[in-house]
């Protein structure tokens, strides 16, 4: 019998029913209207007008200009700012607080701020569930109502969007850079801080694997668990995919110099949000468009940056996503290629190392201008582009190298942590000392003739020669689902020297989704280093190992990595210094043969028992074949829209043709 009885939920008291009121007095006052507004205006921005005052704000104040706020917004707190619902993630838990400052600073400036939300879901909490089917899928749908929100109000001016995390950011740049004739700003949500004692929340999410390989205790895990989030806002402490969006935002000059990964919650934080705020209104004023600030100049700029931070793989999915949504040329693999031989890595942070900061340090060391400073010093930067301040980058660097900001930053970080700016951001002779090296590989192979991701940055170094090479030849474990590979590797079926392969988990089977559970494991237990990933799929930003993603064409798609067997030796050859890769099948332990030969035997063997996931969504679906007709990853997961017209268009005749042909 329920709890509840009908008359518990539907009766109210007495007092509710006589206090209903059925007429208002309305607001007091007068539309600013003027005989040329009501004659030739649209009635929707009349009536606008009325609704700005119904909801509250005063008539003699309608005549500024409007900007729209949007953000990622997520949860809710009380007015002390205590929890009543949740978020989904730090990420959006407080910027709010970006948004009211903002909006204020707007206020004060005589114009008048709108505020709308399309809130994003978190990588973290999805991992291993069917949840993560929908996460890469997010991003196109976010930003399709982003810029469905934009439009919707016809009468802003200028657009500022807050953002943080995974798909979120990724989401309000493509939305942003489609506005090619309005002013935009991104605020980047900044970063969380890390706990005084116990682990960042990127390791923090190995606890199962580690508990199951008796590698914790349980009530290590709990309380390490516990404390892994110190603050309630911002991304993740490591330079992961939430960070390098940051990075990257204002890599394009669409972000304030020094916005990016600055600790959320805090007045320097909060002081950002005010001054992208002025910053817009200038942008209007002087008329500096979003097609002005995005340009392929500018997109190079953002992947040599990406380069030097050694950022988050699943950045070559949205950079070119975002070139195509300003308009600009989409790089190809062979750009990052060259992108990332010429740009030495100068960042030395969580996941990649040497030394593992946490991203607040490298905010501290100067963030992005500081590594772009270093950067012009190599001729690697185009510093004529323009940017949000209203200036050239040549201007926000020089400004930037002479500030009192960026001395009281170093000292700030030496007084706090007892860290020195350039063991963090670092001097391309200084990063060679250290041992850095470049960021990304993108090898090839009978396995993956199409191409493949590697983040070479995050190999372990005792695995890497004196010249430089990762070498790994074993016998393939071959997996067609992540849930698999986990359980395998928790059961210890995973051993030192295994060559681990899961395929079926590109876009067609799962939305391509991040396996971050099996390199996080990897990466945390003591033989990991030792085991080398090969899969369809792609990693999270905070991922570290041997791990090979990306593998095109996909296991569904006909690739040859679905059609590995257990058993197949594999031979993985990393060059980390030329940037220059090879994943070969070669046969058997029995049967050994030559890459050509091994190219030639997969042609012939038939796919694995390979299907997309059961519960992948219908929405899922839909995307991956959009996608897929669009040019699938290597050109970010776009939707072209000429490009699905025509096939579609094309199909329909076939099938016509077909129809009158069965008659």
């Amino acid at each position: 019998m329920a709890y509840y009885t009908l008359d518990d939920l539907l009766n109210s008291e007495a007092n509710n029913i006589e206090n209903i009121q059925t007429k208002a007095k309305g607001p007091e006052g007068k539309l600013p209207l003027t005989d040329q507004m009501l004659r030739h205006s649209p009635s929707g921005d009349l009536f606008g007008l009325s609704q700005n005052v119904g909801m509250g704000w005063s008539p003699s104040k309608l005549r500024g200009k409007e900007v729209l706020l949007l953000s990622t917004q997520g949860g809710m707190k009380d007015s002390d700012g205590f929890p009543i619902a949740l978020g989904y993630h730090t990420g959006h838990w407080e910027v709010d607080q970006l948004m009211k400052e903002a909006a204020m600073e707007i206020n004060r400036s005589g114009g008048i701020p709108f505020a709308a939300y399309v809130s994003d879901p978190c990588d973290g909490r999805s991992q291993g569930t069917t949840g993560m089917y929908d996460s890469f899928p997010y991003r196109n749908d976010a930003a399709i109502v982003y810029r469905r929100l934009i439009r919707s109000l016809p009468t802003r001016k200028a657009v500022i969007g807050i953002a943080t995390c995974d798909k979120g950011l990724p989401a309000m740049m493509l939305a942003l850079a489609s506005m090619h004739d309005l002013p935009t700003v991104i605020i980047p949500g900044g970063v969380t801080l890390p706990p005084e004692y116990g682990e960042d929340a990127g390791k923090i999410q190995t606890i199962g694997a580690r508990y199951s390989n008796n590698e914790i205790t349980l009530e290590e895990a709990a309380e390490m668990g516990c404390r892994a989030c110190a603050t309630p806002g911002g991304g993740c402490q490591f330079l992961g995919t939430a960070a390098t969006a940051q990075v990257v935002s204002e890599a394009l000059g669409l972000s304030l110099p020094h916005s990016a990964l600055a600790p959320s919650g805090q007045e320097i934080w909060r002081e950002m949000a005010k001054n992208s705020a002025k910053a817009v209104i200038e942008l209007e004023r002087e008329r500096i468009k979003t097609k002005d600030i995005v340009t392929d100049a500018s997109i190079h700029n953002a992947m040599v940056v990406h380069a030097a931070f050694g950022g988050s793989t699943n950045l070559l999915l949205h950079i070119p996503a975002i070139a195509h949504a300003a308009g600009c040329k989409i790089p190809t693999v062979q750009d990052w290629i060259k992108v990332n031989r010429q740009t030495p890595r100068l960042v030395s942070v969580l996941p990649n190392g040497p030394d593992y900061h946490p991203t607040i340090r490298a905010y501290l060391a100067g963030g992005v201008p500081e590594v772009m400073l270093q950067l012009r010093n190599l001729g690697l930067l185009n510093e004529e582009v323009m940017t949000v301040t209203g200036k050239t980058l040549r201007d926000n660097l020089d400004w930037w190298e002479q500030s009192d900001r960026r001395r009281k930053m170093k000292q700030r970080l030496k007084l706090a942590d007892h860290i020195a700016a350039d063991e963090v951001i670092m001097s391309k002779e200084q990063a060679e000392q250290k041992g850095l090296t470049s960021t990304i590989t993108f090898p090839t192979g009978n396995i993956a003739p199409e191409g493949s991701i590697i983040k070479s940055t995050s190999i372990d170094k005792e695995k890497i020669d004196d010249q430089g090479i990762f070498y790994h030849k074993g016998v393939a474990k071959v997996f067609t689902s992540e849930r698999d590979g986990i359980e395998a590797i928790r059961q210890g079926k995973i051993s030192q020297g295994d060559i681990m392969v899961v395929s079926g988990c590109g876009p067609l089977g799962t939305g391509m989704e991040e396996t971050y559970q099996l390199t996080s494991a990897l990466k945390h237990l003591s033989f990991g280093k030792h085991v080398t990933l090969i899969t369809d799929a792609r990693f999270s930003g905070v991922s570290t190992g041997a791990c090979i993603g990306h593998v095109g064409p996909e296991g569904l798609a006909d690739g040859p990595i679905g059609k590995l067997r257990d058993g197949d030796v594999i031979e993985v050859n990393i060059d980390t210094i030329r940037l220059e890769g090879k994943v070969n099948f070669l046969g058997t332990s029995e049967h050994p043969v030559s890459p050509e030969e091994g190219a030639m035997i997969l042609s012939q063997r038939s796919q694995n028992h390979l299907k997309p996931a059961e519960a992948l969504p219908d929405d899922t679906r839909l995307w991956a074949a959009l996608q897929k007709v669009s040019g699938g990853t290597w050109r970010g997961s776009i939707y072209g829209v000429d490009r699905i017209l025509k096939v579609l268009e094309a199909g329909e005749e076939a099938l016509k043709n077909k129809s009158v042909t069965n008659r």
